[in-house]
């Protein structure tokens, strides 16, 4: 599994529908207060992406990740 990857729940974006809770096979999240929690960092699946691809509110991030993603270009700039 992975070392240096793991999600990141952004708390101001989560909706607590628990939608990666229940996606992740692997164990990596647990049912929080506010949100779901990333309980096993460890146990995520490195470049797996999963649960952000199914994420409805796009909460979730990687620590770890070095994917480039293109930014929008500003007229005038």
């Amino acid at each position: 599994m992975a070392a240096n990857w793991h999600p990141v729940i952004d708390p101001d974006l989560c909706a607590n529908c628990n939608t990666c809770l229940e996606f992740c096979t692997h164990g990596v999240y647990q049912a929080g207060e506010d949100h779901p929690v990333v309980a096993q960092p460890e146990a995520c699946v490195e470049f797996c992406r999963g649960c952000s691809k199914i994420c409805p509110n796009e909460a979730i991030s990687y620590f770890g990740d070095t994917e480039k993603v293109p930014q929008p270009s500003v007229k005038g700039v």
